[in-house]
């Protein structure tokens, strides 16, 4: 290898920003009915490794007191079981609002109730983190400008969240964990209005950017977005599976301002497990795949909409659906859990959520996208293995490159000691 090579790995090291894992986000469903049997926590299947418990609601409309209460178990069996998730490397958050509630912080009083009462529960069930699926309510609403919201509903979430996460650390010596389940109204549909529904998220993300970990837009229920190339997309298509997730990453202009993207890692698809799981918007299986094979950058244009960015984003966070209940019956799809078989078929087999933070994984790798070799930071044994499973290469780390010129292009994962870590070979 020349001196220059060399040189360029060592300050490679120093500054390079380490990709997150692909995480499998479900919704687990706190209740029972005919159509989604309750499922018990622990028995879910493992490939989910983040887990939103849904919900915490309100006492009522005026009274942000927020409630969570386990349906088929007792409180201490679903605290047992969260710790076993846990236990597996699963991160599992409570998940805020839903499909039929409200949430308006608007005033003093309401904020102070919602964040002491939201501590209380994180504290009494050890959730690793709160989701904001908030689809009703003053707090999602749009004033003002992106960088500058007037609506005091929205402020003061945001203060109550900023809040929260401090309490939170106080409490466990560790950052909690925060994601965001917007509607597409909310976000993306910022480039055709702006205020009320219309990028009423944005302000809210815009100011928690910082501390957010993952956003999983439905991108379902949704009807037609425009994309950042101007041009409008139906849900239930490849076309719009990329194009919206696309707009999420780039960022794109409002009426109320710019809106800056997320980086691809905190991005995840979401989308529902089956047809009867949503309204609108479920897409089948191959379409689904094609779209987040293009996505990033392994796969062909399967529609009319091409990527801004070449070669796409090969570090996507991962899929999110709702819900593992919808996922497990066989009702609804033809064989019990397909929508996490195809995220296996698209990402591989999930790791343990506890790989997906940066602050928690001390494995690293460079470059990634590699084309003839690879760095990573720990001494070792190492394992590479192709999406499929198969072992494709092993050996020994001294901190010197791994060359991988023979490799396919494709995903490929490597393991290090107890540490494993994603890289796309181009």
């Amino acid at each position: 290898m020349s001196l220059r090579k060399q040189l360029l790995i060592l300050c490679l090291f120093t500054i390079f920003c380490q990709a997150k894992n692909p995480v499998l986000v479900g919704y687990w469903q706190n209740w029972n009915d005919s159509s989604t049997p309750y499922i018990p926590l622990d028995q879910i299947d493992s490939r989910y490794n983040v887990v939103c418990v849904s919900f915490a609601v309100p006492v009522s409309p005026s009274d942000m007191t927020m409630l969570f209460t386990p349906d088929g178990v007792s409180q201490a069996t679903l605290i047992s079981q969260i710790q076993t998730l846990r236990n597996q490397g699963k991160k599992v958050l409570i998940s805020i609002g839903g499909a039929t509630t409200s949430i308006s912080l608007n005033d003093v009083p309401n904020r102070e109730a919602f964040v002491s009462s939201m501590t209380a529960i994180l504290n009494t069930y050890h959730f690793d983190g709160i989701d904001i699926d908030i689809e009703h309510g003053d707090s999602i609403l749009a004033e003002g400008t992106i960088s500058s919201p007037t609506n005091s509903d929205a402020i003061n979430l945001v203060y109550a969240i900023t809040q929260i996460r401090s309490n939170y650390f106080n409490l466990f010596s560790t950052p909690m964990t925060l994601t965001l389940a917007p509607e597409t109204a909310f976000v993306q549909g910022g480039m055709s209005a702006y205020g009320g529904i219309w990028g009423g998220y944005l302000p809210i993300m815009d100011s928690l950017r910082d501390n957010i970990d993952l956003i999983h837009v439905q991108l379902y229920n949704s009807g037609s977005m425009y994309g950042i190339d101007s041009n409008i997309y139906n849900q239930g298509t490849a076309d719009f599976i990329i194009a919206m997730t696309e707009a999420l990453i780039q960022g794109f202009n409002t009426a109320g301002g710019p809106f800056d993207g997320f980086p691809a890692d905190k991005v995840v698809v979401g989308l529902p497990a089956c047809p009867n799981a949503a309204g609108g918007g479920f897409t089948p299986t191959a379409v689904v795949e094609s779209a987040i094979h293009y996505l990033m950058g392994n796969g062909p244009k399967p529609g009319n909409y091409t990527l801004a960015q070449t070669g796409g984003y090969p570090n996507l966070g991962g899929m999110m659906t709702w819900s593992i209940n919808w996922d497990k019956v066989t009702t609804c799809n033809a064989t019990s859990y397909e929508y996490a078989d195809h995220f296996e078929n698209v990402f591989g087999p999930p790791l343990a959520a506890q790989h997906f933070s940066e602050r928690e994984s001390g494995l690293q790798i460079i470059p990634n996208p590699a084309t003839d070799y690879i760095l990573v930071n720990q001494k070792g044994i190492y394992t590479i293995v192709n999406i499929l499973g198969q072992l494709v290469k092993e050996g020994q780390t001294a901190n010197t490159p791994i060359a991988i010129p023979n490799l396919k292009s494709g995903i490929y994962f490597i393991k290090v000691n107890e540490s494993i870590l994603k890289f796309v070979k181009q």
